[in-house]
């Protein structure tokens, strides 16, 4: 049986003791984390993989069925904690992967000690009184375009999702790193992304959780940051001052600075209960 540490492509540093895990977005890798992680290399444990079929993944282990909801994705990461052994995780996860870390806390909560949510939406589409930024038709037009069109989805959408169009450097950092991505798990990826609606799960979490914000993201816009802080059951609402969708790239220093505030304040509220 193949070590999900394989698999995953799961690679651990730092100096501490506490783990921080960190999980990337869709169409990444976790090189993505690369402005982030060296600021708690010298007081954590740092955990960082890819998901199966993206960065250096063995995307033979790649299985529609199970991938076909973000269940199977937290339960690949559930695996990787149950290898290494890891409890107290502070989880980081960036866009989809802040509802993949809220459902691997929600099913096993005794391993979990905070959620830090960068970007999150557990649900893309309108949906009466709830506005997730896309009528349906959007996202099925987005779909369909990605799967007549691989690359010129990953050139076009790349740049948009980034924001930031006074760096254009960031956007084709992101574009290339959708055109590495296999296309045919990215279309898989993206439907269950896209179309995946979470709303339900957020009253499983219990794990103290931080919801970043950013200003102007096309991806996830503030009403759904606000919904999902709303709707956990112990939360942090941030709103950010950096733009886009990817603050770990355009705002390290910002996105670095709320995480330790959260860090430091959940510990003091803690130790003071």
């Amino acid at each position: 049986m193949t070590s999900a540490l394989t698999r995953n492509n799961v690679q651990v540093s730092g100096h501490g003791r506490q783990p921080m895990l960190f999980a990337h977005g869709y169409g990444c890798d976790q090189n993505m984390w690369r402005f982030i992680t060296p600021a708690f290399a010298d007081d954590y444990r740092i955990v960082l993989f890819d998901h199966v079929g993206h960065g250096r993944s063995d995307a033979s282990f790649f299985d529609r069925e199970k991938y076909g909801s973000l269940e199977g994705y937290a339960d690949d990461v559930l695996e990787i904690c149950r290898e290494l052994d890891l409890t107290d995780v502070i989880f980081v996860g960036h866009s989809v992967s802040a509802m993949i870390g809220a459902l691997a806390a929600a099913k096993e909560p005794e391993r979990f000690s905070r959620l830090v949510m960068i970007g999150p939406s557990p649900c893309y589409i309108n949906d009466g009184d709830y506005v997730g930024g896309f009528k349906r038709e959007d996202i099925e037009g987005l779909l369909d375009f990605l799967d007549s069109n691989h690359l010129g989805w990953s050139s076009t959408m790349a740049p948009v999702i980034m924001g930031n169009p006074d760096r254009p450097e960031l956007g084709e950092e992101l574009a290339n790193s959708f055109c590495r991505t296999d296309p045919e798990i990215a279309k898989h990826f993206a439907r269950t992304t896209f179309l995946s609606d979470n709303r339900a799960d957020l009253a499983r979490v219990g794990t103290p959780s931080l919801v970043l914000q950013c200003s102007q993201d096309v991806i996830a816009p503030e009403s759904v940051g606000r919904y999902v802080s709303q709707n956990l059951p112990d939360s942090t609402f941030v709103q950010m001052k950096a733009t886009g969708h990817c603050p770990n790239l355009s705002a390290p220093d910002e996105t670095i600075a709320a995480i330790r505030a959260f860090l430091r304040d959940s510990a003091s509220s803690k130790t003071a209960a």
